[in-house]
């Protein structure tokens, strides 16, 4: 079921979250790198982590008579991540000049859009625990993206710096900028509304979307309703570089506001900034009024007519996206919402799942890729593609740990090998001696470790069944974990005749 987010929130407020006597007003702006190898107006490639003003040119750097060329490739970008937010893509976009004076803008101005943007209106429906909160898309448009100011100091930031510094391998980097509605109702949901486009733009190959290269920035806008229904004043919280800080960010502002409404104060318009290590936020500067950007179009370029073939065409190559493909998930392979959406955010993840199971029990391949292989990707900082454990050895190790010739704890070890040596799951096996232990054997050890441990065993005969777990600990132990677990349990309790 979709629902009003604002709806939901009021409910959270009366029966969850009683300290919250004010409905939440919370509306998110995405800043989003385009997955292009040039830069938007220009051909300097696009970089990250290289030495700083190494990739610039007259276009970029805003030298008198430099003329700005639209990069098709991000506009077609643009038009895709439209499409995936079911947006209304415009027959005709126009770029903007937006004026302002910045150390990071060498031109005095940004190429935007702004009354003529490519998408406007359209929905994100985010899953959000039992149910599923509708956000609406206020617009999409595209720009460049300003050069990056070095702070010199140790916070990193212009508060307490000794200088600042300018790096223009960013300026001009193609950006899509994505305005929510404020329909998302806690700082829970802004946080799952984030983490949601972020499998969308990933999954369509729009975006890396990746926070820690400045490639996925969000600013919140917030304020809270009072409980008469009249709208209270918005602050803005710029640039949270994680979703966990947008999340807390956003509800150290709420506390904020309500707390200055308590003591019967009043609300302030300005911008801030989150400080995680005190979990409070500062104020940059006070925005009484919004800024006069003096926009007008671009003279260097014309305007972008799209026509309906040319966005119907992009609709015909656009991949599954992620919605579609966690319900197909869950009706074709039987996993739950929660099981689909993991193997759904990474689209890579999503693809080595379909060829395990494929030849594979899907639950199995489940649990196992989600759990123990993903683990270790996340250990490792690899990625699928570039794991050594391809979809055939974790075929063959379900194959194994089904048949009983080996068990889940060993199995895990198998694991651990085959990632680092890319070895079969077989092969390891009968190199380490990691097959299961024979009924035969197993029988043995079980009368070994009753026989070690009577006074144990005689709390199990009358009843104790915690004890059971010690038992079989040894057990375990005993076959350095190469026991089948479920048998080895039976044959104790049966032998303890319990």
């Amino acid at each position: 079921m979709v629902r009003s987010g604002n709806a939901r929130w009021r409910v959270n407020v009366l029966q969850t979250q009683q300290r919250r006597t004010y409905q939440a007003v919370i509306g998110l702006e995405f800043h989003v790198h385009l997955a292009t190898r040039t830069k938007m107006f220009c051909g300097c490639r696009v970089t990250y982590g290289e030495p700083p003003n190494t990739h610039t040119c007259p276009v970029c750097l805003g030298h008198p008579g430099a003329l700005p060329v639209a990069n098709e490739r991000a506009i077609e970008l643009g038009v895709m991540a439209g499409l995936a937010l079911n947006c209304d893509v415009s027959e005709r976009a126009v770029f903007a000049r937006k004026n302002y004076f910045y150390p990071d803008l060498p031109k005095g101005y940004q190429i935007s859009q702004f009354d003529e943007p490519i998408c406007l209106g359209g929905h994100l429906d985010v899953p959000f625990g039992d149910e599923t909160i509708r956000v609406g898309i206020t617009r999409l448009h595209l720009e460049e993206d300003a050069a990056k100011n070095v702070h010199v100091g140790t916070s990193g930031r212009m508060h307490g710096s000794v200088g600042s510094l300018v790096d223009f391998n960013r300026g001009g980097t193609p950006l899509m900028e994505i305005v929510t509605e404020p329909d998302i109702p806690s700082p829970e949901a802004a946080r799952a509304t984030a983490n949601h486009l972020k499998d969308i733009l990933r999954a369509i190959g729009v975006s890396e979307a990746d926070m820690e290269k400045g490639q996925l920035r969000c600013d919140a806008n917030v304020s809270i309703r009072n409980p008469d229904g009249s709208f209270g004043t918005k602050t803005e919280l710029k640039n949270m570089n994680s979703f966990r800080f947008v999340e807390k960010g956003i509800a150290a502002e709420l506390q904020r506001q309500e707390e200055i409404l308590a003591g019967g104060g009043r609300v302030e318009q300005t911008t801030l900034h989150y400080d995680p290590e005190t979990d409070e936020v500062h104020e940059l500067r006070s925005k009484e009024f919004a800024h006069d950007y003096r926009y007008f179009p671009e003279p260097d370029l014309l305007p972008l007519e799209l026509s309906a073939s040319y966005v119907g065409e992009i609709g015909e190559r656009m991949p599954e996206l992620p919605d579609a493909m966690r319900a197909r998930f869950v009706e074709r392979y039987g996993l739950s919402p929660y099981e689909a959406g993991v193997m759904v955010s990474d689209r890579e993840l999503a693809a080595f799942y379909e060829e395990v199971a494929s030849e594979a029990d899907p639950k199995q391949a489940s649990n196992w890729i989600s759990g123990d292989f993903r683990a270790l990707l996340n250990e490792s900082g690899t990625g699928v593609s570039d794991s050594k454990v391809t979809p055939g050895h974790m075929v063959e190790l379900i194959g194994l740990v089904g048949s009983g010739k080996v068990s889940r704890s060993a199995a895990r070890t198998v694991l651990d090998v085959v990632f680092k040596t890319g070895e079969r799951p077989s092969e390891v096996v009968e190199r380490e001696g990691l097959g299961s232990v024979e009924a035969d054997e197993l029988d043995g050890v079980v009368d070994g470790v009753i026989s070690s441990n009577p006074d144990e065993a005689e709390r199990v005969r009358n009843g104790d069944k915690k004890v059971v777990g010690f038992l079989m600990g040894q057990v375990m132990k005993a076959t350095r974990g190469n026991a089948d677990g479920g048998r080895a349990r039976e044959l104790l309790l049966r032998k303890l005749g319990s």
